[in-house]
């Protein structure tokens, strides 16, 4: 059977994936053709695949095969591991890495940079391969110069703020209430940084879904067309807990918590940031200032007087990613770690700490004249 295909490239790093069910391989074109440059590849073969691109991803619907993997897992051995929040049983023989997810009912083979996915489900084995797509990127930015940063950005006339913060610091809602006001929004939780020769920082986005908690779409007028959307039928991404689902179909608006303290959040896919909520989306800028927002609900918006710096929480390495770590072995050992080449051109880069609360208009008031005060040339 012929495979159908979607090519990915993201500066120098391309990645294929291809099937023999198209909807898988559509369903790469749709998550990654906003930010990155996503396209259909004509009648491919795996040997031509393989041979022109800096990575291969094999995905089908072949329930055997699963089983197969999963038998052969455990009569080598196996490490376990938790892999995009599933439990991830890992065996190693020959050079080649063999993965199972038992709840799931996924399973992987990856020989170099060409990779192989099986599974029961289309859905699943879809969203597997676009992490996998994405993954291949990664290694080859990262083997590229480039590092991933735990920021979003939102981006004018090709400049960026970056914004940077653990979780639940405000990331999200800044990048999301400066695109509200027209600025692009280039990332809402990670991107690609890497310093150039003439003293500046290229940014690029790190395809995901957007998760965007019900209290920010209330405060912020989204929630009605988002709702709207879901009782007409239309889904939103498939890593959505049933329980937000449950909540727009009800009309409930407060966040939602899990026992751990985690909120759950509706999940959309990154063209329905321009689709549902009217984000226009950007793929590249250069940094031109950084952000360090902290959330309460008791303060005043104010911009802070502290000297937040870069640390190395806002990065993540090839040792402290946390939901992708390379189990396939796609970074190469020799990768270099290029953090220390960022922290002199972000440092030099005006910088401003905020306090941000619950009020949006006034939160959106302030981001946009301390976004544009230090973005201006």
């Amino acid at each position: 059977m012929p495979l159908t295909a979607t090519r990915i490239a993201a500066d120098t790093a391309t990645v294929t994936v291809a099937s023999q069910m198209e909807e898988i391989a559509e369903w790469s074109r749709r998550y990654f053709g906003p930010w990155w440059n996503a396209t259909t590849a004509k009648s491919p073969t795996e040997g031509s695949i393989a041979g022109n691109d800096g990575g291969l991803v094999l995905a089908d619907l072949d329930p055997g095969r699963v089983d197969d993997v999963h038998t052969l897992v455990r009569d080598y051995g196996f490490e376990e591991t938790v892999y995009a929040n599933a439990r991830t049983l890992v065996s190693r023989q020959d050079g080649v890495t063999y993965a199972v997810q038992p709840d799931e009912h996924l399973a992987y083979q990856a020989d170099g940079r060409r990779l192989v996915i099986v599974g029961e489900h289309p859905e699943p084995i879809a969203v597997a391969a676009a992490r996998l797509a994405r993954e291949l990127v990664r290694a080859q930015l990262l083997a590229d110069g480039w590092t991933v940063l735990h920021a979003s950005a939102a981006v004018k006339d090709g400049r960026t703020v970056l914004t940077l913060g653990d979780k639940g610091s405000g990331k999200t809602t800044t990048a999301l209430l400066l695109a509200r006001q027209g600025w692009g929004l280039l990332a809402n939780d990670r991107v690609f940084a890497r310093a150039e020769a003439d003293g500046t920082v290229r940014i690029l986005p790190w395809p995901s879904a957007a998760a965007i908690g019900l209290g920010l779409l209330d405060a912020t007028g989204l929630y009605h067309q988002v709702r709207d959307r879901v009782l007409a039928g239309e889904q939103l991404h498939p890593t959505q807990h049933a329980t937000v689902t449950q909540a727009l179909n009800d009309g409930r608006r407060e966040p939602i918590w899990r026992a751990d303290g985690k909120e759950l959040k509706p999940q959309f896919f990154p063209d329905q940031l321009g689709t549902w909520l009217g984000l226009t989306l950007a793929t590249e800028a250069t940094a031109a200032g950084l952000l360090f927002p902290t959330v309460n609900p008791e303060a005043s918006p104010a911009i802070l007087e502290d000297d937040r710096a870069l640390t190395e929480g806002d990065v993540f390495s090839t040792t402290t990613e946390d939901r992708y770590p390379d189990i396939f072995g796609l970074i190469p050992a020799t990768a270099p770690d290029n953090t220390a080449d960022l922290v002199e051109p972000l440092g030099q880069l005006p910088h401003r700490s905020l306090m941000l609360t619950h009020d949006t208009d006034a939160n959106s008031a302030l981001l946009a004249k301390t976004a544009d005060d230090i973005t201006v040339l």
